[in-house]
């Protein structure tokens, strides 16, 4: 039988692992988000920005689900919902702020993630995995029955009408940046990985293997049958896309299954990169994301605002202002944990929550 020290020691390694994912999640959405309002040019987007483009989003998504998951664990169902409910109201609230200053902004749509997902945590494995197979294969149904485009102005990625009750409804349930149908798909699978045992290394080699592979060969099979669908009607083509807008279903599957990898591969490397001291700098940062992410639209972009480097810029400069700024950030998340447990706006919404 485990010692009750190498317990602890193994779900320490667990909370690092998943740290530092969030953290990579992190790096991600801002090489994103930085080259969406830095580099208006599609000619010049950055490469990495390509990569990182709908992936950290949902890897961010899969870990809420499994946060959430692993919270409820020895709580009853009530607290659990009353206490997600709170914290969805609080999420809300900040997203819609957020909105006022950033078009594409995620965090409202959390609060949806969690009012929704927060029902799917007594569900079986089976109804879960159903679940997550099925919306996507909704959204596509929606995609053929309903304008996917209203609302859209493509050339400056602005949404027009989100303040009316039809454009709110729309945007959040089918053709906003990331709408309910499929990307809750993300947060269910993030519950169903919450009730694997994530410290067992057997389950996290399956993680990165599984995960790669499925990654992989979505990739290949779009590759391969967008010429076919091209050749067909230019249309068709989309339908077979691994990019985020619009979410289908091969980008769903390549979105999953690449935070699976991401996490697996987190789980794996924690306790070496703990033993070297190196998650000591990183994991602040991944337990501050919701401050960090605030502060990379109001701090970063305003301050590349006043600096004129907003639209017209290359991506080359796009990466270097996300580097300065996540270099920045990740020294100052692991200052301020040295006195504080959580990070700012983490504090704010435990505190008005509680």
């Amino acid at each position: 039988m485990p010692t009750n020290s190498s317990a602890n020691s193994t779900s320490q390694h667990r909370r690092h692992g998943l740290d530092l994912a969030r953290y990579l999640a992190l790096i991600g959405m801002v090489i994103v988000n930085f080259d969406i309002v830095m580099v208006t040019s599609t000619t010049d987007k950055s490469g990495i920005a390509e990569l990182f483009q709908g992936r950290a989003a949902a890897l961010f998504i899969v870990l809420a689900g499994l946060g959430l998951g692993l919270s409820s664990r020895r709580a009853l169902f009530n607290d659990t919902l009353s206490r997600t409910f709170r914290r969805s109201m609080f999420l809300l609230c900040l997203g819609l702020i957020n909105m006022l200053v950033f078009d594409a902004d995620i965090i409202h749509y959390y609060a949806f993630y969690f009012i929704f997902g927060v029902w799917f945590l007594r569900a079986g494995n089976g109804l879960l995995w159903l679940v997550t197979l099925a919306l996507p294969l909704v959204f596509v149904s929606l995609i053929l029955t309903l304008d996917y485009d209203l609302g859209w102005n493509w050339e400056t990625y602005t949404y027009s009408g989100f303040w009316s009750p039809e454009g709110a409804i729309r945007n959040l349930f089918f053709n906003g940046w990331h709408p309910i149908f499929p990307w809750l798909s993300f947060f269910i699978l993030g519950i169903w990985l919450s009730r694997l045992d994530l410290e067992n290394r057997v389950n996290q080699i399956r993680l990165v293997f599984f995960g790669g592979a499925i990654a992989i060969a979505s990739s290949v099979l779009s590759t391969l049958i967008m010429m076919p669908l091209k050749t067909l009607d230019a249309e068709l083509a989309i339908f077979a896309s691994t990019a985020p807008i619009p979410p289908m279903p091969l980008y769903m599957a390549t979105g999953g299954a690449t935070a699976c990898y991401i996490i697996g591969l987190c789980l794996l490397v924690a306790p070496s990169l703990q033993k070297w001291k190196i998650l000591d700098i990183l994991t602040p940062a991944g337990r501050m994301t919701l401050s960090l992410y605030i502060a990379h639209i109001l701090i970063g972009m305003g301050t590349l605002e006043a600096l004129g480097l907003i639209g017209e810029q290359s991506a080359g400069q796009a990466l270097f202002a996300s580097t300065v700024f996540l270099v920045t950030t990740t020294l100052l998340a692991w200052l301020w944990s040295k006195s504080f447990k959580r990070g700012p706006l983490e504090t704010l919404m435990r505190w008005v929550t509680s």
